[in-house]
């Protein structure tokens, strides 16, 4: 029956008790006889556990009693005496902490306290266990402290490596990476060196070791709460102290907003290096410690990485919002697009290490780390949508009424040409922010599945800037100039076409031959401004009065082309055609019309010259001396009249 059950329990208690006092009994007796041995840790551990093994049976309640037994008083005062001077020696010796065995030892019996003083403390109602449950509790709560001080301890020589790798790096910081769009260069992807940042070099196996069992051992006794507190606060710092290590400076969003451009270009290319570092090495590194530390405590290895992530995103991402709310302009277009990428670039990432909360073991409080990459990189998107659409409203604006001397190339072309070239290696980009046809946030309003908004957008921007230079080409007085400068331009802009695939795609063949086919009617104007006027000084028309030639009108001809040609020689030597195929167009075309009509003109009225000073006062070029000057055109050096070089 239960009862004799119960009586059986009850002399097993007895019998085990008095076991034990028999034996502390015994010991004592030997002591006439022999020199007591010193109890230690290993020796007393048995009897302690034989102790555990009563209460637990007794908690069970098997014996269908709930009658504690007696206190093995001496065992359970001298073990807790033995883990207290343990523990003390480690605290005031030169020794730290024990190593090998003794460390295990040392584990095992502070263990052997926590379960004591959990076992005793549930039977704190009674008188009997009052002395026992605050001692025991008493050395639990000295061994919690100094295995956190250990714990910290460990934690901490990472940091100081940490923190000391960080101030010799502040001698390596990046180069600043200024775009100027008259030449800009793609930013080269973040350096994959090592960096102090990652976890996984912080600590060396046998300290991360150390670590996950003192981790276990102050979970299993209760202490978790002041674990992860030490290891989060640890990791934290760590993590902070590595920054400048890739460069990058905790700067605040006010700090931000009213920063020079040319020292927040700088900032964001280390910002997008130490966002990618830490993202894809140092956040993996970071898991893999935490699954090491707390190996057999999941969700709190779970829990710890997520803050830890959660806060280290957040703490850059803020840097990253500051810059959404900086002054918009068009120079911007590109460094935001770099943050923008660095973020779509490691979601994956994030969305690989961070579970959804579905798969969590339990709910999270911290903000999802993804969400917020999302969020912010939405707005990032808007950003930059908005700033390339400002290059249209910059070319509007450019209005200003002083040409360019020589007809050269416009600086507004250039920007815009360098910006459009350098904002189509950012074309996948721009398309998924909605500046490029973002499937997700715009609507195909044509109903055509070619139509693409980021292509319309460039031929827009192209069209506006056509019809500047249309309206730039109009300050010049001399038509003919006026045509070289369109000429110039519209060159620069073909190659510029040309040698950039993604805008010649965009743009389309059609767009292409448009504008070449506007360059050739360029090139004929200004054949017909220029030199028609001076081949009619070689025309035979008028020449004749019955049947023989007139010499004052030939005499006139000649005296008209020599004026005419060195008006035209003085002016287009300072006119400038810097790129040197046109150049070398201009001139081929221009010799090819003049001097072949002159040498024929020549040959057939030179003739009727009087020969000596009035061949010499009349005929001033030979075709050759035409061909050697027509090649100083559009040099852009001004140059002095034919005449006066012949009379020095």
């Amino acid at each position: 029956m239960w009862w004799q059950a119960r009586d059986g329990w009850k002399i097993l208690q007895m019998e085990g008790i008095k076991e034990m006092d028999e034996m502390f009994s015994s010991t004592n007796n030997l002591s006439s006889n022999a020199e007591e041995p010193e109890a230690t840790l290993l020796t007393i551990s048995e009897d302690v556990d034989r102790f555990l093994r009563l209460l637990l049976a007794v908690e069970d309640g098997s014996d269908g009693s709930h009658e504690p037994p007696e206190i093995p008083e001496s065992t359970v005062e001298k073990f807790v005496i033995l883990v207290e001077e343990e523990i003390a020696k480690y605290e005031t010796g030169e020794e730290k902490w024990p190593s090998g065995d003794d460390e295990l030892l040392l584990l095992d019996a502070i263990d052997r306290v926590s379960k004591l003083t959990s076992a005793v403390a549930k039977f704190s109602s009674e008188p009997k266990y009052n002395e026992a449950t605050n001692h025991s509790g008493s050395v639990l709560h000295h061994a919690m402290c100094f295995l956190e001080d250990e714990f910290h301890s460990l934690l901490q020589d990472s940091r100081a490596k940490q923190e000391a790798a960080s101030s010799s790096s502040r001698t390596k910081q990046l180069p600043s990476l200024i775009y100027r769009f008259h030449e800009p260069e793609r930013s080269v992807s973040p350096s994959s060196e090592s960096s102090p940042c990652e976890s996984s070099q912080a600590y060396i196996p046998e300290n991360t070791e150390r670590l996950h069992r003192i981790a276990d051992a102050m979970i299993s006794a209760g202490y978790v709460t002041e674990c992860c507190q030490v290891f989060s606060i640890a990791r934290r710092n760590a993590f902070e102290a590595g920054l400048p290590s890739l460069g990058f400076e905790k700067v605040g969003i006010e700090d931000v907003i009213k920063m020079a451009w040319e020292n927040l270009e700088s900032e964001i290319a280390t910002w997008v290096k130490a966002f990618r570092h830490t993202v894809t090495a140092s956040f993996t590194a970071e898991r893999e410690l935490c699954e090491a530390v707390f190996a057999s405590h999941r969700a709190t290895s779970d829990r710890l990485f997520l803050g830890f992530a959660n806060g280290a995103i957040i703490q850059l991402l803020t840097f990253a919002e500051a810059v959404t709310m900086s002054k918009r302009s068009a120079e911007k277009l590109f460094k935001v697009l770099d943050v923008y990428e660095a973020m779509r670039d490691v979601l994956p990432t994030v969305e690989a290490l961070l579970p959804d909360d579905g798969e969590r073991d339990e709910p999270s409080v911290f903000a999802d780390p993804k969400t917020e990459i999302s969020s912010l990189r939405y707005r990032l998107g808007e950003a930059a949508v908005a700033i390339f659409c400002d290059l249209e409203s910059s070319i509007k604006a450019d209005n200003s009424k002083t040409p360019v001397p020589g007809g050269a190339v416009h600086p507004l072309t250039r920007y815009v040409m360098n910006y459009l070239k350098y904002a189509c290696e950012y074309k996948s980009t721009l398309e998924q922010t909605g500046g490029g046809g973002d499937g997700d946030r715009n609507s195909n309003s044509s109903g055509n599945d070619n139509y693409n908004p980021f292509a319309a957008q460039l031929i827009e921007v192209m069209d506006l800037l056509h019809s500047n230079l249309e309206s730039k080409s109009k300050l010049y007085k001399d038509l003919a100039l006026s045509n070289i400068f369109l000429m110039n331009n519209g060159r620069y802009i073909a190659k510029k076409v040309k040698g950039s695939p993604e805008i010649h795609q965009l743009l389309g063949e059609t767009w292409y031959r448009k504008r070449s086919s506007d360059l050739r009617q360029y090139h004929k104007n200004y054949q017909r401004e220029t030199w028609s006027k001076l081949l009619a000084c070689l025309r035979d028309d008028g020449l004749q009065v019955r049947g023989s030639v007139a010499k004052p009108v030939l005499k006139e001809r000649f005296k008209s082309f020599n004026a005419m040609f060195d008006e035209i020689h003085k002016a287009q030597s300072s006119w400038v055609v810097s790129d040197e195929q046109l150049q070398s167009e201009l001139r081929v075309s221009v010799s090819a019309v003049v001097v072949p009509a002159y040498r024929s003109f020549l040959g057939r009225f030179s003739q009727y010259l009087d020969p000596g000073r009035q061949t010499e006062k009349y005929i001033k070029f030979g075709p050759e001396d035409l061909e050697n000057l027509i090649d100083e055109l559009f040099d852009g050096t001004p140059s002095s009249s034919i005449a006066s070089r012949r009379r020095t």
